[in-house]
């Protein structure tokens, strides 16, 4: 393998980490963000932090309960990085 081709494999296993690990809080808010909309539509109450503060709430909680997957997701991807890169350098 050149070295174009195991910097692009590394972007790319980068980029499917980054979405791996970012998706399910981003689910949180999406779904937390839907059901306020129908909220303000229903009650006819159009507050701009009635519809950020409750995402906000939702997508820290989901950090929250969610720590402890994405560290390990996290501190797998960077040990397979280093050991690859040990691959290379040797």
């Amino acid at each position: 393998m050149n070295s174009i081709d195991l910097a692009t494999e590394a972007c790319r296993l980068a980029l499917l980490m980054a979405a791996q690990v970012t998706v399910p809080v981003l689910l949180m808010g999406l779904c937390v963000g839907v059901l306020v909309s129908i909220f303000q539509a229903i009650t006819q109450i159009q507050d701009q932090t009635l519809s950020v503060i409750p995402k906000l709430l939702a997508m820290g909680a989901a950090i929250f309960v969610l720590a402890p997957w994405i560290l390990s997701e996290m501190t797998a991807y960077t040990r397979q990085a280093f050991e690859a890169l040990l691959e290379v350098v040797t």
